[in-house]
């Protein structure tokens, strides 16, 4: 009997959740050179709900692609991913990130030259910062690359919101 009262007690407890209930969600800033080559890995990822291309890590107090791809903010094209940690973990994140990066490079991202264009992980917390350095550790390790891995791992900085004709 107490076994079926439990059951009755678990299943009135699920039927109380409103249907409108929203997954926690949680954020995550990259800098991997050009924006628009970021936007579809991660766009593509199970548990990413959204994704903003963007501008980050810079002096002054706003942004956009004018100033910034003129090297006059000292902002980095980035992207800010919405996702929901129940189906798609930081690490996951991370591990997008470093296939989708030439982390050796550190003048910019493949072609695209500059400050505006070097990679970066942006930490919002410890945790954050402990899983990407240990990524970028696991990585120097790896054998893949004959040159130090340079990538920087910075304090989350204000996010700018790229122009609209710049989304997707």
């Amino acid at each position: 009997m107490h076994k079926l009262f439990s059951i009755l007690a678990i299943l009135l407890g699920l039927a109380c959740v409103p249907l409108n209930a929203q997954a926690e969600t949680k954020t995550a800033v990259f800098a991997g050179g050009c924006f628009w080559c970021m936007q579809p890995p991660y766009d593509g990822a199970k548990g990413v709900t959204k994704t903003v291309v963007g501008y980050t890590g810079g002096t002054k107090e706003t942004a956009n692609y004018e100033l910034v791809s003129a090297h006059k903010t000292q902002h980095r094209e980035a992207i800010e991913v919405t996702y929901d940690p129940a189906q798609i973990s930081y690490h996951q994140l991370l591990d997008i990130f470093w296939h989708n990066i030439r982390p050796t490079q550190a003048d910019g991202q493949f072609h695209d030259i500059g400050l505006s264009y070097q990679a970066a992980i942006y930490y919002a917390n410890d945790e954050e910062k402990k899983a990407a350095e240990a990524a970028k550790e696991k990585l120097a390790k790896s054998g893949k690359f004959v040159q130090p891995i340079v990538t920087e791992i910075l304090p989350v900085m204000p996010f700018y919101p790229a122009e609209d004709y710049n989304q997707k």
